[in-house]
Order: structure tokens, then sequence, then C-alpha cells
């Protein structure tokens, strides 16, 4: 397959197909945390996000969400269709913990009676800060009937993935998706695995994400590849 490098971020590469729709994403052997300040090559990282968000993303489809995965090609590569991505990070927590916890001081494991939704802007440059509705209005990044359609998607998207990880004996904590346009629709784009989520194992409470390498609690490579084999063997 012929491609050109069109970005390369943290986590991934992000190459351009021969089909002008269609763009290749390239799973990498990094962690990262603190918006990049702290960085770790770890040997198989890749490979593990790549498949456990193919898992995530063909159970999705599967339930009439629309996504940007055609297929994956090899266990880091991913096929895709390209999108106009709204600079949107959106985060939906069940479970209190991380920087809502530290910021409301609020008690690490509090169940929340409804689920919260929260955007923050995406920009490295400016360590993607929190925005509001409005200020997502004004600044044109999306319109009243795309906010309200993404935040719809994002709780049919919980509600989904709720009982799916609770089946393989994991609390979603809280979790992180990105939104971006193709054609004329709205569609799920970028990953789903232990790097955008907290996942909590339900009889331990031990993290089983991205909080082992932010925390130093564990072999994030090994934590992973359990994560994997729960998936597939609920």
């Amino acid at each position: 397959m012929n491609k050109k490098l069109l970005y390369t971020g943290k986590a991934k590469d992000v190459y351009q197909t021969e089909k002008t729709d269609e763009i290749l994403i390239v799973y990498k052997d990094q962690a990262t945390a603190l918006n990049g300040k702290k960085k770790e090559i770890l040997p198989g990282k890749g490979s593990l996000d790549c498949q456990i968000s193919q898992l995530v993303f063909d159970y999705l489809i599967q339930n009439d969400i629309n996504t940007h995965l055609i297929k994956n090609l090899s266990d880091h590569e991913q096929l895709v269709k390209k999108t106009d991505v709204f600079p949107l990070e959106v985060v939906l927590r069940n479970i209190a913990s991380g920087s809502f916890s530290r910021k409301f001081q609020v008690e690490e494991g509090l169940v929340l009676e409804k689920p919260i939704i929260e955007f923050y802007y995406k920009s490295d440059a400016l360590d993607d800060p929190f925005i509001n509705e409005s200020q997502i209005k004004a600044l044109k990044i999306a319109d009243e009937d795309q906010l309200t359609y993404i935040k719809r998607m994002t709780l049919r998207i919980n509600e989904l993935l709720k009982p799916f990880f609770e089946q393989a004996n994991f609390d979603l904590v809280d979790f992180k998706l990105e939104f971006g346009r193709y054609k004329d629709e709205i569609i799920l784009v970028d990953e789903f695995s232990p790097d955008n989520c907290r996942l909590w194992d339900k009889n331990s409470h031990h993290s089983m994400d991205k909080d082992v390498f932010r925390k130093h609690e564990g072999d994030l490579v090994e934590t992973y590849h359990m994560v994997l084999q729960r998936l597939k063997n609920k």
C-alpha cells in the first residue's frame, strides 16, 4: 500500500492511502502521560491497543454505532475512514476518579447518580483545556445540533460499553471519545483502549488502564494483555 505520513502523534502515526477517503493508522509502542511529559517505549503496547480497540469498535458497530473503522490490516494497523475531526475530547464519567476527584475533592470511587459529560479543547499547545458548550459554539467548533448529537451518541456508547466491560469483570469508570464528520454523518473516530478509558477490576478495584503507567503501579503491557484476554474470553 502506497502511503504518505500525514501526522505523527504520541501513540499513533497517520498515513494517507491511495484512496482519498481512507487513511491508515499505525499504533506505536509508546506510552505517554502528563500531556507527553512522561514518555516510554514499551514493546507490544501498540499491538494491544489496536486489538482492544478493534474488539470494542466491532461491538459498537454491531450495535448500530457508526465509526471510522474499516478493518484491521495487522495487529497494529487499522484502515479507517478519513474524517474532519472535531477538535474536542468528549469525556464521560460514571465513577469519580482522576482530575474530577482532585478538582472537586470528591471521594475516589464514588458512583455518580448520572453520567457526567465534559468537553476539552484538543490542543497539545494549550494542554487540552476544559471548554464549555457556549465556548464551543462561540468558537464555531460545533453547533447546537452537532453538540446534541455528540452527547446523545456518547450516552448511548456508555450504555453499550458498561455491560460489555462488566461481562469481562471490569467497571468502566470513565472514557474519552472523539468524533468526526464523514460525508453527512458524525461518526466515532480515534480508538477505544485502556489508553483513553479507566477500567477497574470489579473484585480488587485495581486499575487496568494507563493509570498503571501514570502511577507506577505495575507493568503496562502485561496489564493490557490481561484486558485483551478477558475481553476475548468474556
